[in-house]
């Protein structure tokens, strides 16, 4: 899962979905959901199924939908349109559980082999934070299973929830119940060992502030972010994409532990370095080495 940024583009606009094409995201995310009225949702599964149909290479450019809640009733009918036409995964949105993840799975499989795709090949993103009781379940999604790619969350729709005014405090940062869903986003994915996305930047026109806000989020532990408008995509990506200095540094701890097979410790410029750093030393190389070829 390499993706750093994830633009939402609403599935029934055939101009946005080209200018989605077109944009410098990692992955597009197909939305039959917030972004569609149910009026608009047979034309929408229609506009997504071909647009995957017409865009199969993906290798600079992953293309996902975000289906409608498994509760809506409108889940499978988005399902049996998108499947078919072989997105990289299915985008879940107000998941209570692993438990969802796991009926989800179930569609998958069976929409796979009618449709003649290898199965399992339907990875899965949850927006995991999105309903109050999906709170206290973060830690489920360690058994979720092989289709499992990444977590996400989400403030709008858990505000909402919530009857809150705003999930943002007078200084501009999130209220402590948002800072909350975040953190427990960022360990339950660890825990379960897929990618942690942060939620969205809603002020499309603040690049400062998403920036500030990508990187951030990235020296939290994250190592992507969920995008509404095509410009916001380059600032994540940039955000999300280590620089030389940090790649120097990463490669002389690497070095430094290779040259000293036996130690647990080494010191580089009077400071001792251990197997944590080692560890994140390796990730952010292998960050640098899937940004190459990719836009900045």
């Amino acid at each position: 899962m390499s993706a750093r940024s994830w633009l939402f583009v609403p599935g029934d606009s055939e101009r946005k979905l080209a200018k989605g094409a077109a944009s410098a995201a990692d992955a597009l995310i197909l939305d039959l959901e917030d972004a569609v009225v149910p009026a608009n949702l047979p034309a929408a599964r229609g506009l997504v199924a071909a647009f995957l149909a017409a865009h199969p290479d993906r290798a600079r450019q992953q293309v996902w939908v975000r289906i409608n809640a498994l509760a809506s009733g409108l889940a499978l009918h988005d399902l049996v349109a998108a499947v078919a036409a072989g997105p990289d995964g299915i985008v879940l949105p107000k998941a209570e559980s692993a438990a969802d993840v796991t009926a989800l799975g179930h569609y998958l499989s069976a929409l796979e082999v009618a449709a003649g795709r290898a199965e399992g090949a339907t990875r899965i993103a949850v927006v995991a934070t999105e309903t109050p009781g999906a709170l206290f379940t973060l830690g489920s999604y360690a058994e979720a299973g092989p289709r499992l790619a990444a977590l996400t969350w989400g403030a709008e729709d858990l505000a909402a929830a919530l009857g809150a005014a705003s999930n943002r405090a007078e200084g501009g940062g999130y209220e402590f119940t948002y800072q909350l869903a975040r953190s427990l986003c960022l360990a339950g994915a660890a825990a379960a060992g897929v990618a942690p996305i942060d939620t969205v930047f809603t002020d499309f026109r603040d690049h400062a502030g998403l920036e500030r806000e990508a990187r951030a989020a990235r020296r939290a532990g994250f190592c992507g972010k969920l995008a509404i408008h095509p410009e916001q995509a380059a600032i994540i990506n940039r955000a999300f994409t280590p620089d030389d200095a940090e790649v120097a540094h990463a490669a002389r701890i690497v070095a430094a532990f290779a040259a000293a097979p036996s130690a647990g410790v080494v010191a580089i410029d009077g400071r001792m370095i251990d197997m944590p750093h080692l560890k994140q030393a390796r990730r952010i190389l292998a960050a640098a080495e899937r940004a190459q070829g990719r836009p900045a």
